[in-house]
């Protein structure tokens, strides 16, 4: 017969409680299921400074973030 003491068992099923927990969040995680695509007409450049960036509103005029300058697509 295997003697343990009462603080042993207790961290014993506390380790093996939360080895169980990370499993379980390991296969459930949401990133997985993500779909990282970007739409072209969310893109758009400046002719002022050629600075990339995204602007996710549907408008025909954006203003750059970096100089401030209108863009129209």
């Amino acid at each position: 017969m295997i003697n343990l003491d009462f603080s042993t068992a207790i961290a014993g099923y506390f380790l093996v409680f939360l080895a169980f927990m990370l499993v379980i969040w390991f296969l459930n995680r949401p990133e997985k299921d993500k779909d990282l695509s970007l739409d072209p007409k969310m893109i758009w450049f400046c002719s002022i400074c050629t600075y990339n960036y995204i602007d996710t509103r549907q408008e025909s005029v954006s203003v750059c973030p970096r100089c401030g300058s209108y863009n129209k697509k």
